[in-house]
């Protein structure tokens, strides 16, 4: 799931009525003749994104491009045992060791294994992040990022516990996101994603939500995929490598029972 939108520059520009008449002074087809061109509606960009999302998309490429093409071996292990997540740390005393303990819970999250892992990835949160950040906004964005990585890691840990297994990824993010999303980004009364107008949809409660037929139905097909993966059928190419489904439930279970507490609009009622 990637792509980083490139910005374009800035330059003098031309003041804003420069080439065009008053306002007041109606254009005539034989002025447009003389030279003189129609107000033309501003041009909408092809992807309008929030930024922090496009940040968070640049980060995770440049991470990638920099752990596939310009480490070596010797500091791709390196990066790997500072940023990844493994349950195996947890078994031995904390005080025994660096404070990997404390970042890594996050940090895996912006590590990909592989150009399909971090496509897919980026994709999906796209799709899903994008309502999220326009209606939590940069700050909550930032912790709902922290707090769902550590809870779908620590989900992962818990049913992996002590193994030398080594979780990397932002699917368990991604899966919070969408997780969130179940909670307000589809109307009440049925539909598809409002991509642009969801921030302003009212949030349903955790029990209500399911209700929607359109997020019982997503609700059901995401969480069937998660336990095909789970018995050994995986969704995607083998290149992908071994896909955390664990993770993914314990980031969907975050953010679908606790988007309250990031949701701003805690003024507003739930409805039922």
């Amino acid at each position: 799931m990637d792509d980083s939108p490139n910005t374009p520059g800035s330059g003098d520009q031309p003041p804003h009525n420069a080439g065009r008449p008053p306002a007041s002074v109606p254009i005539t087809g034989q002025d447009v003749g003389q030279g003189m061109e129609r107000p033309r509606a501003p041009a909408q960009p092809i992807f309008n994104l929030p930024k922090p999302l496009v940040v968070t998309l640049a980060v995770l490429v440049v991470l990638y491009l920099i752990d596939a093409y310009l480490l070596s071996d010797q500091w791709r292990e390196l990066m790997l045992f500072e940023m990844a997540f493994t349950p195996l740390r947890y078994v031995y005393p904390l005080t025994d060791q660096g404070l990997e303990w404390l970042w890594t819970p996050v940090t895996y999250s912006l590590m990909h294994g592989s150009l399909e892992h971090l496509i897919f990835n980026c994709l999906w949160l796209t799709a899903f992040g994008a309502p999220v950040v326009r209606r939590i906004g940069l700050w909550r964005y930032l912790a709902f990022w922290i707090c769902s990585a550590a809870a779908a890691a620590f989900f992962h840990a818990g049913l992996n516990w002590g193994q030398e297994t080594l979780l990397i990824g932002a699917s368990g993010v991604v899966s919070a996101l969408m997780g969130a999303a179940c909670r307000f980004a589809f109307p009440k009364h049925g539909g598809g994603m409002r991509r642009d107008s969801a921030n302003f949809l009212p949030r349903q409660g955790i029990v209500s939500a399911l209700r929607n037929r359109t997020v019982l139905v997503f609700t059901v097909v995401w969480f069937l995929g998660n336990v095909l993966v789970a018995v050994g059928m995986p969704l995607v190419g083998s290149d992908a490598g071994t896909i955390a489904w664990d993770a993914h439930i314990g980031g969907f279970l975050f953010g679908y029972l606790l988007f309250g507490l990031f949701d701003p609009l805690v003024g507003e009622k739930e409805i039922a």
